[in-house]
């Protein structure tokens, strides 16, 4: 039985080297200014929730309008670098976001597209073995592993979609 293809796509190596230049661009760029958190770290600082980004958003702007009041002990320079900074940066991570989301999701389609016209050689491959066809058991025997029960876990059963 045909499935239906759900995406069909082609790269040019014009556009994969674009891709590709672009990456390294952002890369350099982000030299040096970015930084890499253990998991340990990441829990330790964490991130701020929407109703701390508004507080931040708040105190700046008091201080702002009453310096007068900001402690001498904070630097409020480098407040402001930092709040840019962070603006700048989240700005670029919500368009990088829905560009990640987009080629996830078209991975997914190429995925199961993939795995559909697989099962569809395996299926075709095990009938062929069973038939006797010179040269298919081999292949068969080569392809039948990816379906056998493995320890304790739930079977993957040929034309299971395990994507």
């Amino acid at each position: 039985m045909a499935f239906e293809n759900l995406i069909s796509i082609v790269f040019s190596q014009e556009e994969l080297l674009i891709l590709d230049d672009s990456l390294e661009k952002i890369a350099q760029v982000l030299k040096g200014k970015t930084v890499h958190l253990t998991p340990d770290e990441r829990q330790q600082y964490g991130s701020i929730a929407e109703q701390n980004k508004l507080f931040v958003n708040k105190a700046k702007s008091l201080m702002e309008q009453n310096e007068q009041y900001i402690p001498k002990f904070l630097d409020k320079v480098e407040f402001d670098k930092d709040y840019a900074a962070r603006e700048q940066i989240e700005n670029r991570l919500q368009r990088i976001s829905g560009l990640t989301e987009q080629l996830k999701d078209t991975k997914v389609l190429l995925d199961h597209d993939n795995y559909q016209n697989a099962l569809t050689f395996y299926r075709n491959i095990k009938y062929m073995s069973k038939e006797s066809v010179p040269g298919t058991t081999t292949l068969y025997n080569e392809m039948r592993q990816f379906f056998k029960n493995k320890g304790n876990t739930a079977k993957n059963t040929e034309g299971e979609n395990k994507n």
